[in-house]
């Protein structure tokens, strides 16, 4: 039995309309409709959730359905590269950072009396910035191409 089908059954066991079985998921008749039809899949949150409302186990919703079960599996592994994400933005926002730090600095000095000199030389400032966004936005790469790939 697909997901669908096995949904619209155990809803029909409680003697839920669609209506009454959204809102004890907090989503439209609509989306439930879709689900019972095959049209969409719900997430991994609302699984659990109709998996404790009909006590199943997510097992015995999912495994009947293939297209289900390979959606779930995707959604999982978006779930298990936002820190490392979250990391590569950091880096690539630090670079930013820097070189609108460097940018301020330069035009105090010139359009001021000023002088401020960087710490850290000028290979440290000049090319700083750029090898860590540049080196962020190849990670970003390899990232979204290992997760394309699983």
């Amino acid at each position: 039995m697909i997901f669908g089908e096995k949904l619209k059954a155990e809803r029909d066991k409680k003697g839920w309309s669609q209506e009454e079985l959204a809102e004890k998921l907090f989503v439209s008749r609509q989306s439930v409709s879709k689900w019972e039809n095959n049209q969409n899949y719900p997430s991994i949150e609302i699984i659990m959730k109709i998996s404790d409302l009909f006590q199943l186990t997510i097992d015995e919703l999912l495994r009947s359905d293939d297209a289900l079960t390979k959606q779930v599996i995707r959604d999982s592994k978006q779930l298990a590269y936002p820190k490392i994400k979250m990391t590569i933005d950091f880096v690539f926002l630090i670079g930013v950072g820097l070189l609108v730090f460097k940018l301020i600095v330069l035009l105090l000095t010139k359009t001021t009396s000023l002088d401020v000199s960087l710490y850290g030389g000028s290979f440290l400032w000049n090319f700083g910035p750029l090898i860590l966004m540049v080196g962020a936005g190849i990670a970003s790469g390899i990232l979204k191409d290992k997760y394309k790939q699983e």
